[in-house]
């Protein structure tokens, strides 16, 4: 349920698919290289024939057409063989034979650090398939598995996951038609990382970058050593793109330790006013080799701009003697101020096209690390409540008031207070009950028509991973807004905020009887874009019916169900290939409440009067009682 006090605006940044672009199978990759040599102090100028090719996208290397270098398991016809999937050509393809298990691979001729794959399907598609990555072209390790899919132009990207290999192979499961597969374009992004090297060279090229925080896929750090730049330092191509807090960094690896003298930062119009540039030889303890001056900072700082107006720089930040280490970290400290429009200020994130370090040593084996894998051993209880009590266990749950522990939100009409009325124990089962007097409370600086109940488990019982489940039984009637949910207890952090903090609504009901929700909302897929189902009742069931509500969240995915039958499944691999960063890694708290109107029901019922979301008919209801959420029991189970 998206309702904590603070909410980060998500700022509508697409990236264009600028990098190094591998469009065909090759036996060879020919990459044009960073600069070598020149004057020890600067970095060595550009062929003025190479700079001219890169003035749009710095797309720096592609693979010639080589149909010798693809195979597959069989075709359809002679006229979609699998060559055809790598021509650059949308309008010729690649149809397989009618098998599920059938398979295109690739041979792009040297190991390359895969950043994204793009796959265009014809009509006859890949329901279930798995994209995957080798070294040898005989062990295969998966980077991105389609459970689910519907078709289209998928961009898989491989952000935070090592996949670097020489062969790429979609293998498929489940065709989406009784056809083969058949797709228009196999496209494969990436570049070769910059091995060890005894001549000064751009050491970060295609090697592994890490940040606190990125809007999306499209804008993750992985960009930032793409080679990928816009001459213009405006147009929207790759980049990295934090939220929008000044305390974000960036950070590359070396893969060894180096002698640095200089770092380019190439920024997109939203540039850091003031930074830190930090070495470091472990990942942990960092060491600051730079800072602009107060003269650079009150100029930068000057530099306002609408944001259509609003270009980029380049800061060449030569050291003023050579420093070691294997990272190298930009760390935010104030971000660029737009006129957005004037008089009005408005601040983003930092956005890095690129982020060069110049200098000797490195390894092209700089690596990301393993991602978390799952959980060992049985589920045993660790939070149970099932409310024979005769009141509210104060020691397991935390009453939340409007005005105290939370702010008004989502335009909802009801204040949150601590009140038998609104919330107690009865015949063994929680009571969250909405009540209507017309400018009765008083609360957070407001006034409202109504009251209602909200209770968590915050700062009682926060935890990590784990099968969270409910029994409960809601009120049905337009703009009722019951929910069981749980939310990152870093979200009241100003560093974090929401979404960063991760939101995971189990059971949302907006009133209708014949159906509830579940989501997640993060970075990139938040509010009304969350990454979410609907789930109908099946024989007739209703809201208004005891139901079980249940998530089970672990390392690699969230899986949702209604009375045990599964109703949404989001792996931590599709959520980070295709929407943004996976932040369901650290504590959550669990959450239930009853709202009243607001964005959500709104946006189905279309209600604006006599309250947003919220008819007279449910207000006449409200007023003559029982419009309440029953919960018959709270389990939490986890492994270990």
């Amino acid at each position: 349920m998206p309702d904590p006090t603070r909410r980060m605006p998500t700022r509508a940044l697409v990236s264009a698919l600028a990098t190094l672009s591998l469009l065909a199978g090759a036996t060879a990759f020919s990459a044009a290289a960073e600069p070598a040599g020149g004057p020890a102090a600067e970095p060595a100028a550009e062929p003025a024939a190479a700079a001219a090719a890169w003035d749009t996208d710095r797309a720096a290397a592609a693979y010639a057409v080589n149909p010798a270098a693809v195979t597959a398991s069989g075709s359809e016809n002679p006229g979609t063989i699998p060559g055809l999937a790598f021509d650059g050509n949308a309008a010729t393809r690649w149809a397989s034979n009618f098998a599920d298990d059938a398979w295109l691979r690739v041979d792009l001729g040297s190991t390359v650090r895969v950043e994204r794959v793009v796959l265009d399907w014809e009509a006859a598609y890949g329901k279930r398939y798995v994209l995957e990555v080798s070294k040898n072209g005989t062990d295969w390790t998966p980077f991105y598995t389609e459970t689910a899919g519907t078709g289209g132009s998928v961009t898989a990207h491989t952000y935070p996951q090592e996949v670097t290999g020489r062969h790429i192979r979609l293998r498929g499961l489940e065709r989406g038609t009784p056809w083969g597969y058949s797709l228009w374009n196999f496209k494969v992004y990436g570049g070769e990382p910059a091995p060890a090297s005894t001549a000064r060279t751009n050491l970060a090229l295609n090697h592994p970058a890490y940040a606190d925080r990125y809007q999306h896929a499209g804008n993750s750090p992985a960009f930032v050593t793409d080679g990928g730049r816009p001459a213009n330092l405006k147009d929207d191509v790759s980049r990295w793109s934090s939220d929008w807090n000044k305390d974000r960094w960036i950070a590359v690896d070396l893969g060894a330790p180096s002698a640095i003298d200089t770092v380019d930062l190439y920024w997109e119009a939203a540039y850091a006013v003031d930074y830190e540039l930090q070495v470091s030889d472990d990942n942990r303890s960092w060491r600051t080799v730079h800072r602009p001056s107060a003269a650079e900072v009150a100029a930068r700082r000057a530099d306002v701009k609408s944001p259509g107006d609003a270009v980029g720089r380049h800061d060449s930040i030569r050291l003023p003697q050579p420093v070691t280490g294997r990272y190298v970290r930009m760390l935010g400290k104030e971000r660029r101020s737009f006129y957005n429009p004037a008089p009005a200020t408005a601040q983003f994130g930092y956005s890095l096209y690129e982020f060069e370090v110049w200098g000797t040593g490195g390894s092209a084996a700089a690596a990301y690390p393993a991602l978390p894998g799952e959980q060992s051993g049985s589920y045993r209880t660790t939070f149970f409540d099932d409310f024979t009590g005769a009141s509210l266990d104060r020691s397991k749950w935390r009453v939340v008031r409007t005005g105290t522990e939370m702010g008004p939100v989502n335009g909802e009409s009801q204040a949150y207070v601590d009140s038998t009325q609104n919330i107690r124990t009865e015949g063994g089962n929680l009571i969250l009950e909405a009540r209507h007097c017309k400018g009765c409370t008083q609360a957070g600086g407001g006034t409202y028509d109504f009251t209602s109940g909200r209770i968590d488990t915050n700062t009682r019982f926060d935890f990590t991973y784990g099968r969270v489940s409910a029994r409960m039984k809601l009120p049905v009637g337009e703009g009722f807004w019951p929910a069981f949910w749980l939310l990152g207890s870093d979200v009241d952090d100003p560093a974090v905020s929401w979404p960063a903090s991760g939101e995971t609504d189990i059971m949302e009901n907006i009133g209708y009887a014949d159906w509830t929700s579940t989501a997640l909302h993060g970075p990139g897929y938040s509010a009304d874009g969350n990454i979410g189902e609907r789930q109908t009742y099946p024989n007739g069931g209703r809201a208004d019916q005891w139901h079980t509500y249940a998530v089970e969240w672990t390392p690699t995915g969230m899986r949702f169900s209604v009375d045990d039958r599964l109703v949404q499944e989001t792996t931590r691999n599709k959520l980070e290939s295709t929407r943004g960063q996976w932040v369901f890694g650290h504590n959550q708290y669990v959450i239930l409440n009853v709202a009243l109107g607001g964005a959500y029901p709104a946006g189905w019922n279309k209600v604006t009067t006599p309250y947003w979301g919220l008819p007279q008919s449910s207000v006449d209801r409200i007023a003559g009682g029982g419009v309440r959420a029953e919960v018959d029991w709270v389990r939490v189970e986890q492994k270990g």
